[in-house]
């Protein structure tokens, strides 16, 4: 008996263990491997990448009809997760178009995070992106402005505007800018864009990111 329950501490242990060995976001992308297995992702599709703006924008598909877009937002990721899981981003697909939605969270994740950091690491999922697709094109969405994260905006107006310009100077490739849209007529963030946490949208907030980036929709 008491060799029975050491091998059920033991196995115990041992899935604990491994459960929390697994990085962030594994499970998530799992899922999308499991979507992947059920359904064979269609060729020349735009494919979403990027945090929870994406990943909470679960009808996409209807704001843009006539298009065939696959959506793997995930979680609250960071650029750190996209590229730490480029491969399985990247990989499965073989889409005509990227549109990039990160960057948010990685300054949330770090209060003191220098721009250039951020946009460092945005260049070198950037360029994961180009080994695999050298010509497709490729969009970021600007960073939006929550206002649950008011402290931040200056260093996310400085990466907004650091990616912007170096999207400008490539190929295929192009800033789409969502905060202007967002905005009252007096210039400030529209509140009642966002649901009650402040962070994530309602479907108006959604719609008029749809008015912006339709014009740059393959």
């Amino acid at each position: 008996m008491k060799k029975i329950f050491s091998a059920f501490l033991l196995l115990t242990f041992v899935f604990i263990f491994s459960q929390e060995k697994k990085p962030m976001f594994w499970q998530d992308i799992q899922n999308f491997k499991t979507l992947d297995q059920q359904s064979a992702p269609p060729d020349n599709a735009i494919l979403l990448v990027g945090s929870s703006s994406f990943t909470k924008w679960k009808d996409v598909s209807e704001y843009f009809p006539g298009k065939t877009i696959i959506n793997r937002g995930f979680g609250g990721s960071r650029l750190t997760d996209l590229n730490y899981y480029s491969e399985d981003l990247l990989n499965p697909y073989n889409p005509k178009q990227i549109i990039i939605y990160c960057g948010e969270n990685d300054f949330a994740d770090d209060a003191q995070l220098k721009a250039d950091v951020v946009v460092d690491r945005f260049k070198t999922f950037y360029k994961k992106i180009r080994t695999k697709f050298p010509n497709i094109e490729v969009d970021y969405i600007s960073i939006k402005y929550s206002p649950s994260r008011q402290n931040l905006w200056p260093q996310m107006k400085k990466a907004n505007k650091k990616i912007a310009k170096f999207m400008k100077k490539e190929k295929n490739a192009e800033f789409i800018d969502i905060t202007k849209v967002m905005n009252d007529a007096n210039g400030n963030i529209r509140k009642d864009l966002f649901v009650e946490d402040m962070l994530h949208m309602t479907p108006e907030g959604y719609r008029l990111w749809t008015k912006v980036m339709g014009p740059y929709m393959k």
